[in-house]
Formats: structure tokens, C-alpha cells, sequence
């Protein structure tokens, strides 16, 4: 656990195991915490460096205008701060976005990239759009954030089953800086970089739930425009996947980076 500082904000990181460098980006509303069922795993192959978003967990939450481009350039910070060259890039949802971002700016600064539940663009573009977001900000604004942990968490985890996983969501939640998650939640708004999908040559690994809130055809879509990207579907998963099926994504993330080096030796 340590802190390092970038543009006057305190950052928070972990790092966990040894060998190659593994960096893990949660999503809105979430931190490091949230990779509690990846980083043993990971960890017993590779160097996990996990690190809160400003804004979230740990890390300060300084009264700005947040943005994705900015939320990448602390990305960019910290692996320098380490003194690595370069890293194997881990990002769900909001991370996805991040490292969608960092890719599109910095492609030297990545070994590879696996975006989870994510996409490389959040257009208002339809009526439906407009709603959902606009539904999104009310939730958070007039009910709060422990209305919106305890919604959230019935409808990612809906299984009996999952009562544990539904507590935590709706534990961990209204601990969010208000404000805070909400200049987050603007920062996603309207942003993208699809038009770099194409410059993007590092290897890729898309990971979709197939009951992600966005459908697998979005996945599918983008995952053509790059030149060197390929698309798992998880089953019997939604938004949440690492929580929802560990099992299953800790060895899809595994075998890619295996594939990866054995690629690396025959090369």
C-alpha cells in the first residue's frame, strides 16, 4: 500500500507478486478493493499493481472538472513512477475507458490490453440515451448514493445466491464521495476516442458479459476496427464480471497473457 503524488493530487496503489507488471483499473464507483477475487490470483504469475482512480477509494478527491484523459494521464504517471517501461493494462467499465484512452496517447507505455465491459465511446446520440443518463444523475443526486448502491446491487447480482455480493455493493457504495463520483459520471458522458481504434496495435483482449448493460454486438463492433484485438463473451454474467464469475475471468485474462509470452518466445 503507498501513495505517490501527480498534478498536486495524492494517489493510492498496491502491488502485489512479482514478474511481469499487471496494472488493474476499477470502474465509477469503484476501487481497488473490487479486484478482491483477481489480485491472488494474478498475483502468483504477475507483478498486480492496482491503483485508485482520483476521485475514488483512497486516492484525493480535489473539487475539478474530472476527464478520461485526465484519469489517464495519472495512469501514465504511476508507471513512470515505478520506473517501468511498460505494462499489461487491466480496465473494467470506466477502467476500460481509461485504458482505451492511455492506448490511444501513449501506446508505447503498454505491453498489451484487456478491457472489460467497456467501450471506447459514451455518445448521447438517441431519446434512450438522453434517459438513461439523465436516470443515472437523478438517482444519485435526489436519492442518493445508498439508494443507488442498494439498486445497483439487485440488479448486477439478481441470483438468491449472490445476497453476499449484493451486501458488499451496497455497502462499499454510499462510501463514494458525492460529488466526487458525480464529476466522474460527467467525465464518461459524451466522451470517446473510436476514431483511434484503428492506430490502436496492441494486443487486445475485448471481455463482454453477455447480460452487460451494453449488448455484445457494440463489443463485436468495435473489436473489427482494431487491428489486433480479439472478443471473449462470459455467460451468466453482467456488468460486474470479475465479481460475478472470478473463476472464469481470472483464467481468460490468464490465458491471454500466456498466449502473449508464449508468442514472445517463438517470435
Amino acid at each position: 500500500m503507498a501513495y505517490f503524488t501527480h498534478q498536486g493530487c495524492r494517489l493510492y496503489y498496491e502491488v502485489h507478486g512479482h514478474g511481469e507488471p499487471l496494472l488493474l483499473i476499477h470502474g465509477l464507483g469503484s476501487s481497488t478493493r473490487d479486484w478482491e477475487y483477481q489480485v491472488p490470483h494474478l498475483a502468483a504469475h504477475y507483478q498486480v499493481i492496482c491503483m485508485d482512480v482520483r476521485g475514488h477509494g483512497q486516492s484525493d478527491k480535489p473539487r475539478e472538472r474530472y476527464r478520461i484523459a485526465a484519469f489517464a494521464d495519472d495512469v501514465r504517471a504511476l508507471i513512470e513512477h515505478l520506473n517501468l517501461t511498460a505494462v499489461h493494462y487491466l480496465g473494467i467499465s470506466m477502467g476500460g475507458m481509461i485504458g482505451f484512452q492511455l492506448a490511444s496517447q501513449h501506446p508505447q507505455l503498454l505491453k498489451s490490453l484487456v478491457i472489460v465491459n467497456s467501450s471506447p465511446e459514451v455518445k448521447v446520440n438517441t431519446l434512450n440515451d438522453r434517459i438513461q443518463v439523465i436516470k443515472r444523475l437523478l438517482l444519485a443526486r435526489v436519492l442518493g448514493l445508498n439508494t443507488l448502491g442498494k439498486a445497483l446491487g439487485k440488479m448486477l447480482f439478481p441470483k438468491p445466491e449472490q445476497q453476499e455480493l449484493r451486501d458488499k455493493i451496497a455497502q462499499r457504495w454510499p462510501e463514494n464521495d458525492k460529488r466526487a463520483y458525480l464529476s466522474a459520471l460527467h467525465a464518461i458522458i459524451g466522451w470517446g476516442v473510436r476514431e483511434h481504434l484503428p492506430e490502436i496495435n496492441v494486443p487486445t483482449l475485448i471481455i463482454s458479459a453477455d447480460h452487460d448493460y451494453t449488448p455484445v454486438s457494440l463489443k463485436q463492433a468495435y473489436t473489427r476496427e482494431m487491428a489486433n484485438a480479439r472478443l471473449v463473451v462470459i455467460e451468466d454474467s453482467r456488468h460486474a464480471t470479475p465479481l460475478d464469475q472470478p473463476e472464469r475471468f481470472n483464467q481468460c485474462v490468464l490465458n491471454f497473457l500466456h498466449s502473449l509470452n508464449k508468442e514472445t518466445q517463438h517470435a
